[in-house]
């Protein structure tokens, strides 16, 4: 089946509509974290245990979710997987103890991962039969539903509301609104003669290579988001204040750089776009390293939020134009980010225990480097309108 023009644009706003749900559900969730520590009546070293299941449910569950889409259909398998997503939200804040917790995150990091393949797979659809950029714009959305979401969990603890109500009241609405946008995302289905993907594999040695170069960009990222403020506070003594206010201008610069960051990669391609960021990500780890001024080091971390803003989402393109099973190579792509997401800032803060902030952040700089060397492996599968699948 041919889709027009028309159709396309709902579409694709549809799916970014998604992108901004899901997102809105990790930010709801971020906020109420304290709450849910004392709720649970754990200490630091037991919540920082229990925050490693979600990346562990995710990693575990998102090969599935090519199997799920092959058998279902995408339109279907992305409702069905979302709303498990957005209803999980409410299974950390009615955890009773450390091991309830384990159990609740485990579950809402693998509903996570899985939609998470679901939707990055039908972006990926999306964009090939646009002919354009658009993935880019898709994550800048997740980052501005995340925004959203950690504004309304703001709000509800400022209020002293508890995490319960909060979540449950968020998780209806988010799911309400996830099953209305998923119905004017594409409706597909694999070929009738198209062999169902293994429900559990090793990722193919092409995710493999792309998802080096984002294990790179996302290393970089989760160490600047986690330690940036303490970089500011503790290596240049400044306040408490100006040192949170660098993250947030991290956080912002890249949802920013993501939402306008189609126009550049349809301008100058995938590969140049990331090696320009890389050399953009590569100086601002450089100035954060020698900075002898608070505000050299913000405009390092700055300009590492807008050299790494768009990796993820071109490794996740090019994952899906990789080989026959885009879900598979997404999947593939999106355990290796994961995995870096999670290792990164224990990573960093390892680093620094044994020799200073300073040294670690050189070894970020060294992976902004990684970006320009490695960024030629995004050229594999140039986009291109892919063989169109059997309508459900």
């Amino acid at each position: 089946m041919t889709y027009g023009k028309e159709r396309l644009r709902r579409a694709r706003f549809a799916i970014a509509a998604v992108f901004c749900v899901h997102g809105a559900v990790t930010g709801s969730f971020a906020t109420r974290i304290p709450w849910i520590q004392d709720h649970a009546d754990v200490g630091a070293g037991q919540l920082g245990l229990a925050l490693a299941f979600p990346a562990l449910g995710a990693s575990a569950a998102m090969p599935l979710a090519g199997a799920i889409s092959h058998r279902f259909g995408a339109r279907a398998a992305l409702r069905g997987l979302l709303v498990l997503w957005t209803l999980s939200l409410v299974l950390p804040s009615f955890a009773p103890n450390v091991y309830t917790l384990c159990g609740a995150l485990f579950v809402y990091g693998a509903t996570s991962g899985m939609s998470d393949v679901a939707m990055n797979a039908l972006g990926v659809e999306t964009e090939n039969r646009l002919d354009k950029s658009i993935m880019s714009s898709l994550h800048g959305m997740w980052s501005a539903g995340a925004l959203i979401g950690s504004a309304a969990g703001t709000l509800a603890a400022h209020l002293g509301t508890d995490a319960r109500l909060h979540h449950v009241v968020a998780a209806l609405v988010l799911t309400a609104l996830g099953l209305l946008f998923c119905q004017g995302v594409l409706d597909l289905r694999s070929a009738p003669d198209e062999e169902p993907p293994p429900r559990f594999t090793l990722p193919p040695r092409s995710a493999l290579v792309i998802g080096a170069v984002g294990f790179c960009g996302v290393f970089a990222e989760g160490a600047s988001l986690d330690w940036s403020a303490v970089y500011l506070r503790d290596e240049l003594g400044t306040s408490a204040g100006l040192a949170a206010a660098s993250t947030t201008a991290f956080a912002l610069t890249m949802a920013v750089a993501r939402l306008v960051g189609d126009r550049v990669v349809d301008r100058f391609g995938a590969v140049r776009t990331t090696r320009v960021g890389g050399v953009a990500a590569t100086a601002g780890g450089l100035l954060v390293v020698v900075a002898p001024h608070p505000a050299v080091a913000m405009a390092g971390f700055a300009l590492l939020g807008l050299g790494v803003a768009v990796v993820v989402p071109l490794a996740f393109a090019a994952a899906g134009r990789s080989g026959p099973n885009p879900s598979q190579a997404i999947a593939g792509v999106a355990t290796i980010t994961y995995t870096s997401g999670l290792i990164a800032p224990s990573a960093i803060g390892a680093v620094a225990d044994l020799t200073s902030l300073t040294v670690s952040f050189g070894l970020v700089t060294l992976l902004a480097l990684g970006l320009v060397l490695g960024a030629g492996v995004l050229r594999t599968g140039e986009r291109a309108v892919v063989a169109e699948r059997t309508p459900r």
